[in-house]
């Protein structure tokens, strides 16, 4: 495990967190589910057919103590989650059609989540993206002044952490979003006790290009500034002259930031997919996410190429969120 985490665990331990799980089943959730009870880190919350979870974990030696399972078919709460859903959905669903759509584990989870049986979801061991966010944003919705969620990567290789986004949700975001996107990549720096300095990134550095492009960002660091006016945030910036001083000093000799920035906000989706992987894959660099940020209640989405210790941070991660919220 990376430095990243025993500060983080250490943090969540003992606070009576618990997180749902809606692939119950899958065989790296188990595993990662009955570490985590096991170190007595929070009490996982496990989706599905309880004599199948049963068969699975004893196949697996994993002990279900301190573990919590639900079945949607046959929950004893059922009336009460179709209720509160009919009312969250603002009588877009009748309660028959809420019965149905309540037997989906993820529906089912982050309705979990957001009656306050949880306090935080992970699911997409078995499941798309869309199948772990399109719940959360019906049903959690994102916070008060927040228009959308993003997608960020904390960036580990040795001692050094970044926080790198939108990675992962925002194809084509504008100004109000980069702004939002830096704030609340901000809170997740925080999270991992990184003291943010953002980069708002361009091809361009302080206008030396100007186009529709680099004006979006210019606009984004006036919002943000805005928003959250004790930020350290500056741009646009090409990356060297975030991240390299003497570049900076050649560059931007006038800003705040003297290439030491540790969170960089990517001008796009392809922009940010491309930077985190060519981080991990040139870099060295573990990537951890995507974190999934601007949620009223945190929802988290696993690659489904992860293996247990993926499951297990992100469940740490999504512990940690809970608990700064």
């Amino acid at each position: 495990m990376s430095d990243l985490f025993p500060a983080l665990k250490e943090r969540v331990t003992g606070q009576n967190i618990k997180i749902v799980f809606p692939e119950g089943k899958d065989t790296r959730i188990l595993v990662a589910a009955g570490r985590l009870a096991a170190e007595k880190i929070l009490t996982p919350i496990l989706i599905g057919n309880i004599a199948d979870i049963e068969s699975k974990a004893d196949e697996l030696g994993v002990s279900l103590d301190s573990i919590e399972i639900y079945d949607p078919e046959n929950f004893i709460m059922l009336e009460e989650l179709v209720s509160a859903f009919v009312e969250r959905r603002k009588g877009k669903v009748t309660a028959e059609e809420a019965r149905v759509i309540l037997k989906d584990a993820n529906y089912f989870g982050t309705m979990l989540v957001y009656v306050n049986k949880a306090d935080g979801l992970v699911s997409g061991a078995m499941h798309s993206t869309a199948d772990t966010v399109r719940p959360a944003l019906q049903i959690i919705k994102t916070k008060e002044g927040v228009r959308k969620t993003s997608g960020a990567f904390i960036m580990v290789r040795g001692d050094e952490k970044y926080v790198f986004a939108d990675c992962a949700i925002n194809i084509a975001p504008d100004s109000n979003d980069l702004a939002e996107i830096a704030v609340e990549s901000a809170k997740t720096a925080e999270m991992f006790n990184i003291e943010p300095r953002i980069a708002m990134l361009s091809f361009s550095t302080k206008g030396s290009a100007n186009s529709p492009e680099t004006e979006k960002v210019s606009k984004a660091i006036e919002l943000a500034k805005m928003q959250s006016p004790l930020l350290i945030i500056d741009g646009e910036f090409q990356f060297d002259a975030a991240f390299v001083p003497s570049v900076a000093a050649k560059k931007a000799p006038d800003s705040p930031i003297q290439g030491d920035a540790n969170v960089f906000v990517f001008p796009s989706l392809e922009s940010g997919n491309i930077g985190y992987k060519i981080a991990q894959r040139l870099g060295n660099f573990e990537a951890v996410g995507p974190i999934l940020q601007g949620l009223n209640r945190p929802v988290n989405d696993l690659s489904r190429g992860c293996n247990e210790e993926d499951v297990y941070k992100l469940a740490l991660i999504t512990a940690g969120q809970a608990l700064q919220r």
